[in-house]
């Protein structure tokens, strides 16, 4: 007697991708975080506060951003994006350059000279925020960054014939080394208020571009 044919095996559905993630929840880590970070410093502020304060459960916060590190590495880049958008770097030749560095010293110095930008500063500069590695996370994820995108601005510039650098990273560090100048410590030591100071900052973002443009520009 023969045996009935076998039915051919079921095929599994495939595997859920998982849970999406609320990208509501994440922004308000990312918010939560980015003030914590800066009222408290890195070492001061503790993933349970920053949960509470986002309104979330730790297990969430861990699911979005893994541990400490990537969550401080992401309030420092998620902040300097939205102050100082990649769009600011448009390497567009048929804007003006004096014109693009304008805006882009003008948002630089707002992003660097605002009240949480100043206090950010002064814990980086306490004994708290002294450990390499939280420096360097702060570094390789805020004014590094901004630094790369600058130079690649400075590249496209300089071969459409308006700009000529032998060293263009070490040019992009002398423009933000002129934007902060003295105007800038003069608001982190606390010489001035951010009020006076922002009376101000128009004529020092000008001179710092007109300064950059006669050391490295070719137009006369």
């Amino acid at each position: 007697m023969s045996q009935p044919a076998s039915s051919p095996p079921v095929a599994k559905p495939p595997a859920s991708p998982g849970r999406p993630k609320d990208m509501n929840k994440r922004a308000a880590i990312l918010h939560a975080a980015e003030s914590l970070f800066v009222e408290h410093g890195y070492e001061g502020t503790s993933m349970d506060q920053i949960a509470a304060d986002a309104g979330v459960s730790k297990l969430t916060v861990y699911s979005h951003f893994g541990d400490k590190d990537a969550l401080f590495a992401e309030a420092v880049r998620s902040y300097c994006e939205k102050q100082l958008p990649t769009s600011a770097f448009n390497p567009d030749p048929s804007v003006p350059l004096r014109e693009r560095l304008l805006a882009v010293g003008r948002a630089y110095f707002a992003m660097i000279s605002a009240p949480q930008a100043i206090s950010g500063h002064r814990l980086l500069c306490s004994a708290q925020m002294i450990e390499k590695r939280v420096a360097r996370l702060f570094w390789e994820s805020g004014p590094q960054r901004v630094q790369d995108k600058f130079t690649a601005l400075l590249e496209r510039r300089m071969a459409a014939g308006d700009l000529a650098i032998d060293d263009v990273p070490r040019a992009a560090a002398h423009f933000f080394s002129l934007l902060r100048g003295e105007l800038h410590q003069q608001m982190v030591y606390g010489v001035c208020s951010h009020e006076t100071c922002e009376e101000q900052r128009e004529a020092h973002v000008a001179s710092a571009v007109d300064m950059f443009l006669r050391a490295y520009g070719t137009l006369p």
